[in-house]
């Protein structure tokens, strides 16, 4: 992919540890909208492992959090019409890992929403290896108002 990720256009200063382009050892989740969805592929480093050969189930859950918040942000931005995202948090999120995540190779992301309101949108996301899905989340994520913490990191 080597169109720019949401990240990247959006919030090229953001320094989250999973998806902030400005973070030198943040994970650099890299969003693309693919359709109706929103995709990824990312690559680990044997730091990120639980042990030899498996990815931890923390990165496993970061992967899952940036990416489904992106994708809720992308789909506010554009329910709304405008043309910058709201800048949002994760309300909750819930992963369920399925088998143990391999990292002899990349890893894709494939978020959706599945429901949402102006300001609240709830996505459902996998991670997959080798073709096969070792993660999935479900997760409410919120734009954020003035006054909030997050307000103004994008």
């Amino acid at each position: 992919m080597t169109e720019p990720s949401l990240q990247e256009r959006y919030a090229p200063n953001n320094a989250c540890f999973g998806c902030g382009p400005a973070n030198p050892k943040g994970l650099h989740i890299r969003s693309v909208v693919e359709g109706d969805q929103v995709v990824a592929e990312w690559r680990s480093e044997p730091h990120h492992e639980a042990f030899p050969g498996v990815l931890n189930g923390g990165i496993v859950g970061t992967l899952l959090d940036c990416h489904s918040n992106w994708t809720a942000a992308w789909h506010l931005m554009r329910r709304a019409g405008v043309d910058h995202p709201p800048c949002t948090v994760t309300a909750e999120f819930h992963v369920r890992l399925t088998r143990p995540t391999p990292t002899d190779g990349p890893v894709r992301l494939v978020a959706r929403v599945v429901e949402s309101t102006d300001d609240r949108a709830v996505i459902d996301a996998e991670l997959t290896a080798r073709g096969k899905v070792c993660a999935t989340c479900r997760g409410t994520f919120v734009a954020v108002q003035p006054g909030h913490p997050a307000y103004h990191r994008w």
